[in-house]
């Protein structure tokens, strides 16, 4: 897909700034001050704390088990809830791989989707065994990490990473090139599970900036600087997946579209990366070839065809290895 015209890039879908808010803690004035506040007071002090203790008890008991153990525990679990207990997901899932594999037969996208339930599965598992990757380096074989290692050592980076394998291994593995990133960080739903991921994230090296809008600015400033910027351009939202497009219209409300405006804002080379789990609880990691934008005209003439070009750096991968892509119970926007 190319420009036609100057203006084509104007009549893309327009990014909405998107702000976060954290959960508001009710006081037990709320509590008294209505239906409405004593369910926000009774779901947040009682309910929402039984929950807290379960993911706390859940994420310490597995760090006792052998890495490989937590991982085909994960595996186990992902299997026989996602098709049980999740099933609005799996409907989703089930339609995207007939969507983008019309290639297999129903046996075959059957077993997809069955690979794809254990790899959700051993990503929530392995959160607890992660960071001991750090004295296993024996688990990871690396492809390309001089072309980061390069890009970093001459200027501003931003390092793109894909929701494949398990991404949790990216500042690991970063770390042997004595890079540290900082990356767009929107915390899980529930206190507990927001706890444990910048616990591990943070032991891992990884630095955050802020959610939302409100880490754009802090991240320009570090581009400038010429640090390191971590984001992913794959994601789901609300049910829908925004990128990649997988053949659907462009748009600028996901990351593509700001990895894009940040590297024009700075000059910054864009690093596409990804895993793939190769066997259990192992990992191979792979740099893609920098992507340096090219001068533009104007500000905003390429704007269509830079996102086009980090799009279709990423899809194929993901293309090629559903089985083990996080979003794949997401539904395809409408064409």
């Amino acid at each position: 897909m190319t420009v036609e015209e100057p203006r084509q890039a104007e009549r893309i879908t327009k990014r909405k700034a998107w702000t976060f808010a954290s959960q508001e803690r009710p006081s037990l004035a709320d509590a008294f001050s209505g239906r409405e506040g004593l369910r926000a007071f009774w779901r947040y002090w009682v309910t929402d704390n039984l929950w807290n203790l379960a993911h706390l008890s859940g994420h310490f008991g597995m760090k006792l088990l052998p890495m490989d153990a937590c991982s085909k525990l994960g595996a186990a679990l992902g299997l026989f809830a996602m098709p049980r207990f999740h099933k609005v997901a799996s409907r989703r899932a089930q339609e995207t791989i007939r969507a983008l594999r019309p290639d297999l037969n129903e046996v075959e996208q059957q077993a997809l989707f069955r690979e794809n339930c254990r790899a959700q599965g051993r990503l929530m598992t392995e959160f607890s065994v992660v960071n001991r990757l750090q004295t296993n380096p024996d688990r990871l074989t690396f492809h390309g990490l001089d072309i980061i290692d390069d890009a970093v050592k001459a200027g501003p980076v931003i390092i793109v990473g894909m929701h494949l394998g398990n991404w949790e291994v990216g500042p690991t593995v970063l770390q042997r090139i004595n890079v540290r990133p900082h990356a767009f960080y929107l915390p899980p739903r529930g206190r507990a599970k927001a706890w444990i991921a910048e616990r591990v994230r943070t032991k891992a090296g990884l630095r955050f900036l802020p959610p939302g809008a409100e880490g754009i600015r802090p991240a320009i400033k570090i581009l400038k600087n010429g640090g390191v910027v971590s984001t992913f351009c794959d994601e789901g939202f609300g049910g829908l997946i925004r990128g990649p497009f997988f053949d659907r219209k462009p748009h600028l409300e996901g990351n593509l579209a700001i990895a894009i405006r940040l590297a024009r804002m700075t000059g910054a080379t864009i690093c596409p990366w990804y895993n793939l789990r190769t066997d259990g609880f192992r990992f191979e990691c792979r740099a893609l070839p920098t992507i340096k934008l090219p001068p533009e005209d104007r500000p905003g003439a390429r704007q269509l065809d830079d996102i086009l070009m980090l799009n279709n750096a990423i899809e194929p991968i993901i293309r090629a290895n559903l089985d083990q892509w996080y979003f794949l119970d997401n539904s395809l926007r409408p064409e």
